[in-house]
């Protein structure tokens, strides 16, 4: 098929299908069993309804949370920005991040950032109908930090520790078997989860 008929028909995918068919490849030939650097660990979700209030939002925002702060913790990183992404019921979109004082793949702290980005930022003009959590800019966890005198390490460290238990109940017992109280609040929104159901689709060949 012409490259001009797939363009006008499909666009730029079009292009893209057109090469594959081929075979056309001029990226770098990699060893096997190697992998790109992961550049940031996120994850969203359309709601199982419309969210009306703030606390709607939070409890999305804390399962949203607690699956990216588990990938982050799996995979040996923390994230020094926190993102979020808003869509309303109109499919109105827009992304929000903020650069924190130190960088974290503890729940809560992902949680509360990305709870007060959303604050700070959306004015309920239209219900809500999807949201997302990405934690970026990451670090090895076990890198050098500057530390704080303003900042309470031993609550830090009891976090780190109370995260890493709820990881190991989940991963011998399943996601539900234990559950922040807040999730109570909403059986139907907390019925999610983000972590396991969730698909990691590869990057786009032309991105």
């Amino acid at each position: 098929m012409e490259e001009k008929y797939l363009k006008s028909r499909f666009g730029k995918i079009g292009l893209v299908l057109h090469s594959f068919a081929n075979g056309w490849d001029d990226s770098p030939v990699k060893r096997e069993h190697t992998h790109a650097p992961i550049k940031s660990i996120g994850n969203s979700t359309t709601t199982p309804r419309d969210l009306e209030t703030d606390e709607d939002v939070k409890i999305i925002l804390y399962v949203l949370a607690e699956s990216v702060a588990a990938r982050l913790r799996e995979n040996g990183f923390k994230c020094h920005v926190v993102e979020i992404s808003v869509r309303d019921n109109a499919l109105h979109h827009f992304t929000r991040q903020h650069k924190i004082d130190r960088p974290t793949n503890i729940t809560s702290e992902i949680a509360q950032e990305a709870y007060r980005i959303f604050r700070a930022t959306y004015q309920w003009e239209k219900p809500i109908r999807s949201l997302g959590v990405r934690g970026a800019e990451l670090t090895l966890d076990h890198a050098y930090e500057q530390l704080d005198i303003f900042c309470d390490y031993t609550r830090r460290e009891k976090q780190e520790k109370a995260d890493a238990a709820v990881d190991e109940i989940r991963k011998r017992f399943g996601y539900f078997s234990i559950q922040r109280g807040l999730m109570y609040q909403d059986k139907l929104l907390s019925s999610l989860d983000a972590k396991g159901s969730h698909t990691v689709h590869p990057q786009g060949y032309f991105s």
